[in-house]
């Protein structure tokens, strides 16, 4: 049977599901991306601001 070019395979992911095969396929190719912390961090000013703002309206 051919490739179906659902393009599961080529995205970057440690399993997808192969509609050609009917089955879950481990990505021999995935190369895990760069994690980016995401959120509060202390110091930063937006921060500091929602934190002194949150600190007020629980007094």
């Amino acid at each position: 049977m051919d490739c179906l070019s659902c393009g599961n395979c080529k995205e970057n992911q440690p399993t997808y599901y192969c509609l050609m095969k009917n089955e879950v396929v481990v990505n021999e190719n995935y190369k895990p991306g760069e994690k980016s912390r995401t959120g509060w961090k202390k110091g930063n000013t937006d921060y500091e601001k929602h934190r002194r703002q949150r600190k007020e309206i629980e007094v």
